[in-house]
């Protein structure tokens, strides 16, 4: 019932703020805990491209519903099978930091180059951080071995 009128509220709302008919989906489709500000960061793509010898550029397309400064989606990371983040850039976050909300734009994609994965390692994890939330949304493993899996692509050289 909640979410019944708080969808309605929300198309109401939409010819007002360049509210979109995706978004309008999305949050019919993810329930209340979109409309509370409460949900999770998710990876929903990634599409890993391998520039150099042990070198790639990832593109990661997240999807969060933020409100604005107070909840949104903050950053990303690659991480290797032991836990470990890789971090391009000393002193940031996260693997790819995300400086603002992305409230009207949902899902969005964002690309990080320069991550350089050692030459042992065939699967990574793409996670997403919110800044009320923190981790705990939907992750994609990605095996850098095949060329496409379930949510990514690989391309190589």
């Amino acid at each position: 019932m909640l979410k019944t009128i708080l969808f309605g509220f929300l198309l109401i709302v939409a010819g007002c703020s360049g509210f979109n008919q995706m978004q309008a989906e999305y949050i019919e489709q993810s329930g209340d805990n979109a409309m509370s500000g409460a949900g999770d960061a998710d990876v929903i793509a990634v599409r890993a491209v391998n520039t150099g010898e042990n070198t790639w550029t990832f593109h990661v397309t997240v999807e969060h519903p933020d409100t604005g400064w107070d909840d949104y989606a903050d950053g990303w990371d690659v991480v290797l099978p032991d836990g470990t983040p890789i971090i391009p850039n000393s002193g940031d976050a996260f693997t790819r930091v995300l400086l603002h909300p992305h409230e009207t734009e949902q899902p969005f994609t964002r690309s990080q180059s320069n991550i350089i994965i050692p030459s042992d390692v065939t699967t990574v994890t793409v996670r997403a951080h919110d800044i009320v939330d923190g981790w705990g949304g939907q992750e994609i493993t990605v095996n850098l071995e095949q060329s496409e899996g379930d949510g990514y692509t690989v391309e190589t050289n």
